[in-house]
């Protein structure tokens, strides 16, 4: 009995979550865009795949919600980084939004180390850095053991390689683990945004963002955060943010 109730406790789930994605696709194909929003959810209540949020920022995009829209195509590529749809749907519904924030104070080397991280899932790079310090093992055996030379040269500049594969495969999981953590990055929500100079509602406006931008926080003072928008640092509520 105790057998039959714990495969239900299994089956139950995959069903609804079966049922959720199918009414979802078909409200979407019919143009019922509101429920599709409202199943799409329901099935990242139970599984959050990158094919669920890529299909919830379709929806939201439909209806004119395009933070919504972005938020969860950025949800998406944390899940896949290589979804090739997310990433020029992202940048297509990006170049809709008002602001157009860029950091100019982040080293190019930076830039160009997190455009190569964010390229793979944190997983991936994982796997990577194990691959190659296994390679490096075996590498540095045969330099150890092997007798003719130009092998064991080979296999000493080859192990050299694959540390510093390993170097950087574990640079980037740590970094993505510490970006997906923290949640650091967020989209603004509401329509206009005034940011202030202290986490005050009297505070001094120091400028205004727009629903879609992305922004950085940095601190939290109970319902206010600081956030890095671009060259700009402000505070904003928290209710007009959400974390990707």
């Amino acid at each position: 009995m105790k057998r039959i109730l714990y495969l239900i406790t299994l089956v139950l789930p995959l069903y609804a979550y079966s049922q959720s994605w199918e009414e979802a696709n078909e409200a979407y194909a019919e143009g019922n865009y509101a429920e599709a929003i409202a199943a799409y959810n329901a099935v990242l209540q139970v599984n959050a795949s990158d094919e669920a949020y890529y299909n919830l920022g379709n929806a939201y995009f439909k209806i004119g919600e395009i933070a919504q829209a972005i938020l969860a195509y950025e949800r998406c590529l944390r899940i896949n980084p290589r979804h090739k749809d997310a990433k020029f749907n992202l940048a297509f519904a990006s170049a809709r939004i008002t602001d157009n924030v860029e950091d100019k104070e982040t080293f190019f080397l930076l830039k160009w180390a997190r455009n190569m991280r964010d390229q793979l899932s944190q997983n991936h790079w994982l796997i990577i850095s194990f691959s190659a310090f296994l390679f490096c093992i075996v590498c540095l055996f045969i330099f150890a053991f092997a007798s003719p030379l130009p092998l064991r040269k080979t296999a000493f500049w080859t192990s050299c390689v694959s540390i510093v594969i390993t170097i950087i495969g574990v640079w980037c999981g740590l970094s993505l683990h510490s970006r997906d953590t923290t949640r650091a990055e967020a989209i603004i929500m509401q329509g206009v945004v005034n940011v202030k100079a202290s986490p005050d509602k009297s505070g001094t406006d120091l400028f205004v963002l727009h629903e879609g931008t992305k922004v950085r926080i940095s601190d939290n003072v109970g319902e206010w955060c600081q956030i890095h928008a671009g060259d700009n640092i402000g505070w904003v509520k928290q209710a007009s943010i959400e974390r990707i």
